[in-house]
């Protein structure tokens, strides 16, 4: 009895395995804290160079006074470079243009739109099925912008992100997206021609 007493009062009394139990208890939580900054500083990272790239597509059409496929070509190529250093592949960057003419009434209407993927450098542009030609989107662009007799050109793009908790966890993947608006500079209107 005195010597299991003795055990029980020693065991109580030691010290050295306190520090791998507190371990124990923190490292869980600190690797959740480390990987949620990391993921959060490069998600707030990507969706910045989502906005740069919808400017820089906006941007560089409204500067044309007409456009063609080998333009657009080279102008959402060079919305994938802006995304520099994360992956681009057809299925993570979608990139959007379209030119909207708006009436005397402020009726926006789809004058063209065109889509693209990119891969390995390469953009594929195709016509915008999605937003055919003469569709009235009025109500999809700020009523600010809804200058009578003007045309805005309207970048989209959209980015499919994904952290690196969703590598671990599954198919976690964070969709971010930009839109832009922009007046033509050197004319009126910025037509499309094939």
């Amino acid at each position: 009895m005195y010597r299991s007493r003795q055990f029980v009062a020693r065991f109580v009394r030691d010290k050295r395995g306190v520090a791998a139990v507190e371990f124990a208890f923190i490292v869980p939580l600190m690797l959740v804290l480390l990987f949620g900054m990391i993921d959060t500083s490069s998600a707030v990272a990507v969706d910045r160079k989502v906005t740069i790239a919808a400017r820089t597509i906006s941007d560089l059409v409204s500067q044309a006074t007409q456009v063609k496929d080998a333009d657009l070509e080279n102008y959402f190529a060079l919305g994938a470079v802006v995304m520099t250093p994360y992956t681009v592949t057809s299925t993570t960057l979608k990139q959007k243009i379209t030119a909207v003419n708006i009436d005397a009434t402020q009726k926006a209407k789809v004058a063209w739109s065109k889509v693209a993927s990119v891969t390995s450098g390469v953009a594929n542009v195709a016509d915008d099925t999605d937003t055919p030609t003469d569709m009235v989107v009025t109500s999809r662009i700020p009523p600010n912008l809804l200058v009578a007799n003007t045309q805005l050109i309207w970048s989209e793009v959209t980015y499919n992100f994904t952290p690196i908790t969703g590598y671990v966890m599954g198919t976690a993947v964070i969709p971010l997206s930009e839109q832009t608006f922009t007046r033509p500079r050197q004319s009126a209107k910025v037509d499309y021609t094939s």
